[in-house]
């Protein structure tokens, strides 16, 4: 494998070894008697510097691997559940190594909308009137340490209390244990009773009449956190991919590198790129 000089958004050794197994186990069961030409980690690494970067997939380094070749496995990992399960993954070890248990039994819920590009669809794109945006909405439930457990994209013309009706009966299908959940008073009634129907109780989180600019609200700053980590990643300050779910995928890889990060975050951490292994043993 020809070496490169590292980019800021190249997994580190530490980080690329939480990946590599599910990853490798993805490869065992496509290349029966043939030999892979490409470096799984090279295909994350320009996964994540698009994520990163914000560019179109066409305008990728010639350093990293093609881009028709990086996006077919964008594609594929989306379509059969590899990148959600790599995220699922890591937050549970998350979710672990912070001493909470793998069942979550609370959830913040929020919205986000933003622009979408003119290659998505015209069905897929709405009008947020509250927030003057055209685009698509972020529907998102967190655990209160910030990790993502559901997350939907609709046309931003859902309002926020149908799409959190939606995300309450994902977190009742998903986690049952979840029996408390947070919510702005964007949220209707209509929420509360749809939670308590599905045994959660949706409690509104008001803000205080007399705080004035942007006041950190209790509880629900977690959800805000994780808002503001995908605002890191230039790809999703507008939403540029043609489907929803891919949009989820591009979202989902971004909380892997957050979680990864977090997971092998030490007192010494230099942030120093250490080079990939040869393909062998990519």
């Amino acid at each position: 494998m020809t070496e490169r000089r590292g980019y800021p958004s190249d997994l580190k050794d530490d980080q690329w070894q939480l990946v590599e197994p599910m990853l490798l186990r993805w490869r065992a069961t496509r290349t029966e008697g043939r030999e892979p030409t490409t470096a799984l980690r090279e295909v994350v690494n320009a996964i994540l510097y698009v994520a990163r970067t914000g560019i179109a997939w066409r305008y990728l380094p010639h350093d990293l691997p093609p881009h028709t070749t990086v996006y077919g496995y964008f594609k594929e990992w989306e379509r059969d559940g590899t990148t959600e399960q790599i995220h699922d993954t890591l937050r549970d070890q998350l979710r672990a190594k912070k001493g909470r248990r793998i069942l979550p039994t609370a959830a913040i819920i929020d919205a986000q909308s933003v622009k979408a590009s003119p290659n998505a669809p015209a069905d897929s794109q709405g009008w947020d009137g509250g927030k003057k945006v055209k685009g698509r909405k972020r529907h998102i439930a967190t655990d209160t340490l910030g990790l993502l457990l559901v997350l939907i994209v609709t046309a931003a013309g859902v309002q926020d209390s149908a799409g959190g009706k939606q995300v309450l009966d994902a977190l009742a299908d998903r986690w049952p244990t979840v029996t408390k959940a947070w919510v702005d008073a964007g949220y209707n009634n209509g929420v509360i009773k749809h939670g308590a129907q599905l045994a959660i109780d949706v409690e509104v989180v008001t803000r205080d009449k007399e705080q004035k600019g942007f006041v950190v609200q209790p509880i629900r700053w977690r959800v805000e956190q994780t808002f503001g980590i995908m605002s890191r990643y230039r790809r999703l300050h507008r939403d540029y991919e043609e489907l929803p779910d891919r949009s989820r995928s591009m979202i989902h890889w971004a909380m892997v590198n957050s979680m990864t990060n977090r997971l092998t975050a030490t007192p010494d951490r230099t942030g120093q790129y250490l080079r990939p292994k040869p393909l062998a043993a990519a």
